[in-house]
């Protein structure tokens, strides 16, 4: 029984299609040959599919059904798809594409996806793995700089256990990696930039993390999302510009934000909306700035300056230990004239905001409190005349 295969060693029974014409059919022919050959319910193995350096097209999506299988190359491959579209001339540049093992999504077969792990049915998928190789949306129509091509690089689409993404490499996707209903899953060390959105964790889940990635999205998504999550552990993080949020929690409850370095070019860079409940964020380095890249001023994610570098809707949620750089030109600031927020208390019950540190070239409202708020704790966390709260319901000791 094969449990090792290579793609550059591969037949597709009764075709002449090698992974240098589509990847995709061949990860598929991989797939069902693992399938047939492991039929007993008591012992199903899985597999390694090997992909070495080298520019492999993906036509058709791949499907994975299968648990205990690994997908890995021999390195992530990334480089600046951006930097490339935004430069006049590239000719004496020594190499303009991704590289080591890089997969260049096509999906000429009409699908959206490189790659959809699916199955129905008991028990849920387990231990699915993709390290070390670059997924690259390749360049499109009509305007790269959006990062917007309808392409998206892995979805999980039912229910999974204990699945890594792990070194890999995400370019030019508008959705980099979408996992729906996630149980201990691990993404970890990979390298997510100018993609439309990056990280995606929809439905639910519970006990995951999200772990020492470096992660950009483009103004129009997210650098990391998550709906309906328990225990999701987002730490050690370098998220740099330029995501509509650097972090958008809804719903989610008992999780850690802690470690991550915050460097954003517009307002909320961390936001818990719906119904967020006991969250920590703590440790983490903030730094706004506005945007410094000629061919990206103008846009932004239509969000003002009163919104808040963090924004907290729930109950119970703690802001502590944190460090805040603001350095925008008054004349940048919108609505025009206004006092720039830092941080938000939008609704919720006893919400704790505590030995918070901030840094500003203009006056800054450190924290405000919406009238909606109720015992809101705030101590040493600014001053009193940087503490604007529009409710009674609070407790509030000032920074000495």
């Amino acid at each position: 029984m094969n449990t090792v295969y290579d793609v550059t060693s591969w037949t597709i029974p009764g075709s002449s299609v090698t992974c240098y014409d589509d990847i995709g059919a061949v990860i598929n022919s991989m797939i069902a040959d693992i399938k047939a050959n492991q039929t007993s319910q008591a012992s199903k193995p899985g597999a390694v599919i090997y992909i070495p350096p080298g520019d492999y097209p993906l036509k058709t999506r791949v499907t994975v059904d299968i648990s205990y299988l690994t997908i890995r190359g021999s390195g992530h491959g990334f480089t600046s798809l951006s930097i490339r579209y935004n430069t006049a001339d590239t000719s004496t540049w020594y190499e303009i594409n991704p590289g080591s093992s890089h997969v260049i999504v096509q999906n000429t077969d009409g699908q959206s996806e490189a790659f959809i792990v699916t199955r129905g049915g008991n028990p849920r998928l387990s231990s699915v793995t993709f390290e070390n190789f670059c997924l690259d949306g390749a360049s499109f129509t009509p305007n790269e700089n959006s990062y917007t091509n309808g392409k998206v690089g892995i979805r999980f689409d039912s229910a999974n256990d204990s699945s890594h993404v792990e070194n890999m490499g995400f370019v030019y996707l508008e959705h980099a990696l979408i996992v729906k209903d996630a149980d201990a899953l691990s993404v970890t060390e990979n390298f997510l930039a100018e993609c439309g959105n990056a990280i995606e964790l929809t439905g639910s889940g519970q006990a995951s993390k999200v772990s020492n990635n470096l992660i950009g999205a483009g103004y129009v998504g997210y650098s990391i999302y998550a709906e309906s999550h328990f225990g999701l552990l987002v730490t050690g993080n370098n998220i740099f510009p330029r995501g509509k949020d650097s972090i958008h929690f809804v719903g989610c409850t008992l999780s850690n934000v802690t470690a991550n370095r915050f460097h954003a070019f517009y307002p909320g860079v961390v936001t818990l909306a719906g119904n967020c409940k006991e969250n920590l964020i703590s440790g983490n380095h903030f730094y706004r700035q506005p945007e410094t890249f000629g061919p990206l001023t103008g846009y932004n994610n239509g969000l003002d300056d009163l919104f808040g570098l963090v924004q907290l809707n729930g109950d119970n949620n703690a802001l502590i230990a944190n460090h805040f750089s603001y350095n925008v030109p008054s004349g940048s600031i919108t609505p025009s004239g206004a006092t720039p927020t830092m941080v938000l208390v939008k609704s919720g019950d006893s919400n704790y905001i505590a030995a918070n540190h901030f840094t500003a070239n203009v006056s800054v409202h450190t924290v405000v409190l919406d009238a909606s708020s109720t015992n809101t704790h705030v101590m040493d966390s600014g001053t009193s005349a940087q503490f604007q709260p529009f409710t009674t319901s609070y407790g509030f000791r000032a920074t000495p």
